[in-house]
This record gives C-alpha cells, sequence and structure tokens, in this order.
C-alpha cells in the first residue's frame, strides 16, 4: 500500500460527504418550492399532523415530565454546594424552554417519525407504489415529502411548548413534594425570571427541529435500496442523521440567539 493511500481514502471520504450535503440541500430546496405550488393535498398534511403531532404526544409528554423532575434534583444538590438552593425553579423553566424541551423533544420525534416516514416511503419505492405515482402523473415528492415536512414543521413546535409546560411541571411536582418548596414561591420564582424569547426560542428550534427530522425520513426513504435490507438502511440512516442534525442546529441557533 502507497504512503498516499490514507489521503486518498480520506478525499474519497470527504467527497462522499459533500456530494451527500448536496444532494440533501437540492432535496431541501425542492420540497421547499414545492410548498407554495399547487397542487395541495390537505387530506395528506391532515394524516401527517395527527400522526407526528398528536400521535407523538404521550411520549414527548413522558420525557418532559422525568427530564423535569430529574432537572430539579440536579440542580438542587448542585445549588446546595453553594447555599443557591432558591435557583431550581427559574433554572429549570429556563433549562426546559430554551434547550431540553426542544432538543429531547425533537430527538424524540426523529426516533419515531423520522423511522417511520423513512420505512414508509422506503416501502412504497420497494413494492414500486412511488412508480405507480408517477405513472398517474403525480408527483412522489409534492405528495409524500411536501405533507409530511409541513406537518412535522407545524407540530413540533406545538410539541415542544406542550413538552415545556410538562417539564416545568415535573419540576414544580418534585420541588414541592421532594425538595420542601412552598408551591406559591416556587411559581412565582418561575414566572418571574421566565421571559417571552426563553419560550419563543425554543418554539422556533422545535420548528427547525421538526423540518429536520421529516426532511431526513423522506429523503432517506426515497432514496432507499432494494428490498428489506436496503429500507432497514434508510431507516436507520434516517434516524442518525436526523439526531445529529438536530443536536448540530441546536448549537446554531443557540449561538445566533443567545451570543451577542
Amino acid at each position: 500500500m502507497s504512503a498516499a493511500a490514507p489521503i486518498a481514502a480520506l478525499g474519497r471520504a470527504t467527497l462522499g460527504m459533500l456530494a451527500a450535503v448536496g444532494r440533501i440541500a437540492l432535496f431541501a430546496g425542492a420540497v421547499v418550492s414545492h410548498i407554495f405550488r399547487p397542487p395541495f393535498y390537505p387530506r395528506e398534511l391532515l394524516t401527517a399532523l395527527i400522526q407526528i403531532g398528536w400521535l407523538s404526544l404521550p411520549v414527548v409528554g413522558l420525557t418532559a415530565i422525568f427530564t423535569g423532575g430529574a432537572l430539579a434534583l440536579q440542580i438542587y444538590a448542585g445549588g446546595a454546594r453553594f447555599s443557591a438552593e432558591a435557583v431550581v425553579p427559574s433554572i429549570v423553566a429556563i433549562g426546559m424552554t430554551r434547550e431540553l424541551g426542544p432538543v429531547l423533544g425533537g430527538l424524540m420525534v426523529a426516533a419515531r417519525v423520522a423511522s417511520s416516514i423513512a420505512a414508509e416511503i422506503g416501502t412504497m419505492k420497494v413494492t414500486e407504489q412511488i412508480d405507480a405515482l408517477v405513472t398517474l402523473s403525480t408527483n412522489p415528492l409534492k405528495y409524500l415529502a411536501v405533507p409530511r415536512v409541513l406537518a412535522a414543521t407545524l407540530a413540533v413546535p406545538i410539541l415542544v411548548a406542550v413538552g415545556d409546560s410538562i417539564g416545568i411541571a415535573g419540576g414544580w411536582l418534585v420541588g414541592v413534594n421532594r425538595l420542601d418548596f412552598n408551591s406559591a414561591t416556587y411559581i412565582k420564582n418561575t414566572t418571574d425570571f421566565l421571559e417571552v424569547w426563553d419560550v419563543g426560542s425554543g418554539l422556533v428550534k422545535g420548528a427547525a427541529f421538526g423540518f429536520i427530522v421529516a426532511l431526513m425520513g423522506c429523503y432517506h426513504g426515497m432514496n432507499s435500496g432494494r428490498g428489506a435490507q436496503g429500507v432497514g438502511r434508510a431507516t436507520k440512516s434516517a434516524v442518525v442523521a436526523a439526531s445529529v442534525l438536530i443536536l448540530a442546529a441546536n448549537y446554531l441557533l443557540t449561538e445566533v440567539f443567545f451570543t451577542s
């Protein structure tokens, strides 16, 4: 093996990654451009809203309430070292609305929705249902991807708002019942220190994360390989890509929102 072989392998990997980024960017551009152009499929949009939003509510709610409770315990334990236990309500509220609510909600939706979308569309490709749509003069991108991406972009911020509320309530339950906080004082400290932009930034993140989740599910589903193994790889790739992109987008949005 020549000395240049590792460099060549690195170069091939880099070019492959850049090509994949380019394909995803073109796919995203095509999806966004079709959102505002007819024909529209309101029934598909409504179905996607139910599947992505309503049916994801239990897992997001359970994740949020346990996260809020655990966050209250951790902040209390850390604050006790500096006699700063009183910051628990405000830090729980800020932490849930700015970071944990959107990120954990997005990751849970990615695990549930990106895999489902990729598996569904990948199976449609394997069974030639997408080819049938083309035969019927129906644009598969318009019929399959656009309603799901739009529904996720609209539904995930609502899930984040609900998750924030449940997470803060979980912190309140733990604070009042386990840490001996006065209920009225806990609620007052929460509302006094929580600002509108704390909540708003989390909702903007939720919209971005929903777009990423559905986009990755649709992209990998429509580019699935043939057979059961191809669908399995597409499903796995959709979840991994969506999760990584959510974490990367979270850092970038936090940098934009909270760094002067």
